[in-house]
């Protein structure tokens, strides 16, 4: 049996003329101007991208990641982590304390994410309204917004039965009553792989990849890629241009060519440590003393568990079912953390599990039998949760300072213990949380009473995370943000940021789709500022 050609729509469309700059091939400097710069072509870029693109206005994006698409995708993780991610999948907090999954490709993350699809949680926004003057931020006023995205991506319900990773969450916390859901998905024709960490392979992802980016190059935008953006050049109040610099082959280095950008406006959207750190490069004004700080991660704890049968936790949708049973305190009570199943690969779980030698060996083995569990703890609502702070080092590249406070320890304590309580009703023979000192437990009781009095510390648990926010918080009140309400940067009359660094807290859940509806309602108002007429509306 012939495997199946996958048409590629990327080649397609650089078959029949879209303007696609790869600054890693550039012999010259150049000079290109448009009326707006997207700096980004992830979640808040790509959206932003296509709007301002179908309302009239000339547009380009620049990204610094390569452009890849299904025909490089080979569900090989030796290739996606440095191919596809920030710093080869290997990005860490200032302390080495937390690795930071972040995309690094056209698309951004929505490339390499595992389309866990949720709207704003309802307690986020009413604490956003409270406590940062932003009374539209409410289910009722984003609800369009979202439902324009939804449709656009595809973001529905999972026809599909939950593969057994994800049914032992189901299964295990049913048991023991606590309340579960299914996660929608923004897919089309999904071929049920399991590798969307890697690139989708047959375009059923409907990442900004093979959606907003391509329709905005359908308009006649502009995309340059493998393209770093250095700093803005400001005049008085205005950005006048923006200096770039071309990348290698690999991305990395800089290869001495340099590109000058020049818009009626920029758009910022290069994801919550990059944002803030171009501003900052950039010496962009900043009284509210705001800028890079209460950067949130939903620091994430990890559990293993094993099963007398196969679980196979690298095939199948990768993540369907959820828990926002221990979010249902308040968000300023004691940490609360969200419960999902997440796709198991080997060389990502060979590098995050605890152990060494024969431990480790033996961990491997089993592997078919193994079954992941994650907690994403909610942070920023708390004043023992401020999140951390995005810093340059010498060379002017980012880096996230984030100290772990006992509060969160806390949390992640609670977490581990909750999962291995799930995961031994579920039928596990076995747990093994990620912790330096934790070992296999053979019954809750034995873990209950180990996880209890592991340590929790720096470089003992493990941590990890792939959702980034804040950073350049969004306020009506400007001494606790740096943008205002419609996504202007304060101090800045042509700056906009359309990214996750505007969340003034974390979310509580996947950040995608609230990216996409927020970035949505901003990118309209900038389309119809700049054109003086109602901004195009996507559809499907």
């Amino acid at each position: 049996m012939s495997t199946p050609i996958i048409p590629d729509p990327i080649h397609a469309g650089i078959a029949k003329g879209w303007k696609i700059i790869d600054a890693a091939t550039l012999t010259k400097d150049r000079t290109l101007e448009a009326d707006v710069v997207i700096v980004g072509s992830g979640a808040g870029g790509g959206v932003t991208a296509e709007i301002l693109a179908r309302s009239g206005l000339s547009v380009i994006v620049v990204e610094e990641g390569a452009l890849k698409s299904s025909s490089d995708f080979k569900m090989r993780e030796a290739e996606a982590y440095p191919g596809l991610y920030q710093e080869s999948a290997a990005r860490k907090t200032a302390d080495k304390g937390i690795n930071i999954l972040q995309g690094r490709t056209v698309g951004g993350s929505t490339t390499v994410n595992w389309t866990s699809s949720f709207r704003t949680p309802p307690a986020t926004l009413d604490w956003w309204r409270r406590h940062y003057a932003l009374p539209d931020a409410s289910p009722e006023a984003m609800a369009p917004w979202f439902a324009m995205m939804e449709a656009r991506l595809q973001i529905a319900d999972w026809p599909g039965a939950p593969n057994e990773n994800n049914d032992i969450l189901r299964r295990g916390a049913g048991k023991l009553g606590i309340s579960t859901g299914l996660i929608r998905r923004n897919v089309k024709g999904c071929w049920n792989l399991g590798y969307c960490g890697m690139g989708c392979p047959t375009n059923a992802k409907q990442s900004m990849l093979v959606t907003t980016i391509p329709a905005a190059l359908e308009q006649g935008a502009t995309l340059i890629t493998r393209a770093r953006a250095e700093r803005f050049v400001f005049q008085g109040e205005r950005a006048d241009e923006l200096l770039c610099q071309g990348l290698d082959a690999a991305g990395v280095h800089p290869n001495g060519r340099s590109l000058r950008l020049r818009a009626r406006h920029y758009v910022v959207a290069g994801g919550a440590i990059n944002s803030p750190a171009l501003l900052l490069r950039s010496n962009a004004p900043d009284p509210s003393g705001q800028l890079g700080r209460r950067t949130f991660l939903h620091p994430t704890v990890i559990s293993a568990a094993f099963f007398p049968q196969r679980v196979e936790a690298w095939a199948g949708a990768p993540q369907t079912v959820y828990s926002d049973h221990f979010l249902a305190g308040a968000p300023d009570g004691p940490m609360g953390y969200k419960l999902e199943a997440p796709p198991l690969h080997p060389l990502l779980l060979a590098t995050t599990m605890n152990g060494f030698g024969d431990t480790h060996a033996q961990m491997m083995r089993d592997f078919p039998h193994l079954h992941g569990m994650l907690a994403l703890l909610r942070d920023g609502f708390h004043e023992d949760a401020p999140g951390g702070s995005v810093r340059l080092r010498g060379g002017g590249s980012p880096e996230l300072d984030y100290p772990l406070t006992d509060y969160l320890w806390d949390g992640a304590r609670r977490a581990l213990l909750s999962m291995a309580e799930i995961q031994f009703a579920a039928g596990a023979t076995g747990v093994q949380p990620a912790h330096e000192m934790a070992r296999r437990y053979g019954s809750w009781r034995e873990a209950k009473a180990a996880i209890a009095a592991l340590p929790q510390g720096l470089q003992l648990t493990r941590v990890a995370s792939a959702h980034v926010m804040g950073g350049c918080a969004m306020s009506g009140d400007e001494r606790l943000g740096v943008v205002a309400p419609d996504g202007r940067y304060r101090g800045l009359s042509n700056v906009s940021v359309h990214d996750g660094s505007l969340f003034p807290t974390s979310l509580g859940a996947n950040p995608q789709l609230s990216i996409y509806g927020f970035t949505a309602r901003l990118a309209s108002g900038l389309a119809a500022s700049l054109t003086g007429r109602p901004a195009a509306r996507l559809a499907a």
